[in-house]
């Protein structure tokens, strides 16, 4: 409880104030959130309208939309559907709420052959979707093979990552959409990341540091992951666990050992301009908090601690 207490305090105005009060003209306008945003993987029960109505009245300025009601085949949802989009894109415009990403579940490792080409296919299918959308940004990962015990990826696997995603880049460009590598899987060092990414060539290739994953899987210090991969990093996942390796937990915000404040000066310390994203990830742990708690959780802690000095003495 005093860790928790003490990350309240120090999350203050003092600290955050200059760098978000242009967003706060005044209460209760869009422009008034700061850059908030969660995953819908936390909450895999809800239905559109729940997400929605919850995300702006908790002050989240955006949403990443990885599966409804469970469904993660996005593209295939009828909120999505050619006579439904219009509709959608309205009712997310209403709520003053912006859509920050789009997760996909493709995975890049694969060497030639159908599987890989199904999981092209299936990013494409969501690059079309974010066009559709205005969303800037589709999640790939680099993946892992079951079978694969090696502490890091080859140099081989590494290049058909790389491979993969300046071909998506490619698709993505014109359709003004980003694809984006997440931290995670086989792919969380920065030494990687930055081998890929440099080899990907692409303006339309980036990266979801999951901080998450770059501090607990490898072990890295939050300055030093910015330090290196800062350049290309354009949406993040922010969560919070306790304990070590296999037997992490995830806990609310503030409550574990990741040092989420570290993470988030880390960012604002490049300048970081995307969403402070918060992934519970729910869907895979029905076990933890329900999103009722956990997503406005997240909101009063980080999210009302940016621009809210009385809130932070909670």
């Amino acid at each position: 409880m005093t860790a928790r207490r003490e990350f309240l305090k120090t999350l203050s105005c003092a600290v955050f104030a200059p760098t978000f009060s242009w967003l706060r003209p005044g209460p209760g306008s869009p422009a008034s959130r700061i850059p908030l945003a969660f995953s819908t993987l936390g909450c895999p029960a809800w239905e559109w309208s729940k997400i929605l109505d919850f995300a702006q009245q908790h002050g989240f300025a955006a949403i990443e939309l990885r599966g409804i009601k469970g469904d993660l085949d996005l593209p295939s949802n009828s909120l999505f559907a050619p006579g439904r989009i219009a509709q959608t894109k309205s009712e997310i415009r209403a709520s003053g709420l912006k859509i920050a990403n789009l997760g996909s579940s493709a995975n890049l490792y694969y060497e030639e052959g159908a599987q890989r080409q199904k999981e092209l296919d299936n990013a494409r299918r969501f690059i079309d979707l974010a066009s559709a959308l205005e969303a800037p940004y589709v999640r790939v990962f680099g993946g892992k093979d079951k079978s694969d015990t090696s502490v890091a990826p080859s140099d081989a696997i590494k290049a058909r990552v790389a491979a993969g995603l300046r071909e998506l880049g490619a698709y993505a460009a014109p359709r003004n959409v980003t694809v984006i590598i997440e931290s995670h899987d086989h792919f969380t060092s920065s030494a990687t990341l930055k081998d890929v990414l440099h080899a990907a060539q692409s303006d339309h290739v980036a990266l979801l540091w999951d901080a998450h994953h770059t501090f607990a899987t490898s072990n890295e210090d939050p300055e030093f992951t910015v330090k290196q991969l800062g350049p290309w990093i354009r949406h993040t996942h922010l969560k919070d666990s306790t304990g070590s390796g296999e037997d992490r937990k995830y806990v609310l915000t503030g409550k574990g050992n990741v040092p989420i404040e570290r993470q988030i000066k880390a960012l604002q310390g490049i300048g970081y301009k995307g969403f402070y994203c918060f992934e519970w990830e729910k869907l895979w742990h029905p076990e933890i908090d329900d999103p009722e708690i956990a997503i406005a959780d997240y909101a009063r802690v980080v999210g009302q601690c940016l621009g809210n000095r009385q809130a932070c003495g909670n």
